[in-house]
């Protein structure tokens, strides 16, 4: 139980990375607040559902609200929620462009702003951010996506100074998953699929399951002097 007692909010926690992690928290004794635009696809009775678009700052302030003063502070932000919309950055519209950078960038920044200070108002707390191999290393097609995960790695390493500056332990770090059997994962091609195991050096695709022990170990005490850090979870890709 290395989360008991402790408030986590995770964006994006309808199902995939998000889910999984939501309900691996709970499992170890946390009250998690799922956040998502769609439905919980899965029953816990410790994950609470809160429909909202992090887009949105004004909600975000709701929210934030909400949850202090229903559970009284956040102990653990996961800033998961992220969509892409792919094309060559010469036939990528502003509306591709935008909507990313709304959701992978923006959206990230409105729940921080208001969960960090409270995390130093409190004495401590942990900020995990899902980058993406993407953010380190590019990807044809995915300006827009790249783009808003390598900033996720910048904002990752300016708040893990700003938010310890006066002494508080508030640890901000990120994780940079490689390629993950999501539900998205899953429509594509084997062959495609084949060639992706390929590029990593343990020859295998990711699971959820090891982004949200990756996430659990940053969310919990096992990891309290780890921050500023992107940790790839990726199998040992080779691009």
């Amino acid at each position: 139980m290395r989360l008991e007692g402790k408030i986590a909010v995770v964006t994006g926690g309808a199902k995939g990375l998000g889910g999984e992690m939501a309900q691996l928290f709970a499992s170890e004794g946390a009250k998690v607040i799922a956040i998502d635009m769609l439905p919980l696809t899965y029953e816990n009775e410790n994950v609470e559902f809160y429909q909202l678009n992090i887009t949105n700052s004004e909600d975000c302030k709701r929210f934030f609200d909400y949850a202090i003063e229903k559970y009284g502070r956040i102990d653990i932000l996961v800033n998961n929620a992220g969509i892409t919309r792919d094309a060559m950055t010469r036939k990528m519209t502003d509306d591709m462009w935008n909507a990313v950078i709304a959701v992978n960038l923006t959206g990230v920044f409105n729940l921080t702003r208001l969960i960090g200070p409270q995390m130093e108002a409190i004495g401590g707390g942990s900020i995990i951010s899902i980058s993406s191999v993407v953010g380190q290393y590019g990807n044809i097609g995915q300006a827009n996506y790249a783009a808003t995960k390598a900033g996720v790695i910048g904002l990752t390493m300016t708040w893990a100074k700003e938010f310890a500056r006066k002494g508080v332990p508030v640890r901000v770090n990120a994780i940079a998953p490689g390629y993950i059997m999501t539900d998205m994962m899953k429509t594509v091609p084997e062959d495609l699929l084949a060639r992706f195991a390929g590029q990593t050096m343990l020859g295998r695709l990711g699971q959820p399951i090891e982004i949200a022990k990756a996430a659990l170990f940053l969310a919990s005490d096992e990891a309290s002097y780890v921050t500023g850090q992107t940790i790839a979870v990726n199998g040992g890709m080779r691009l």
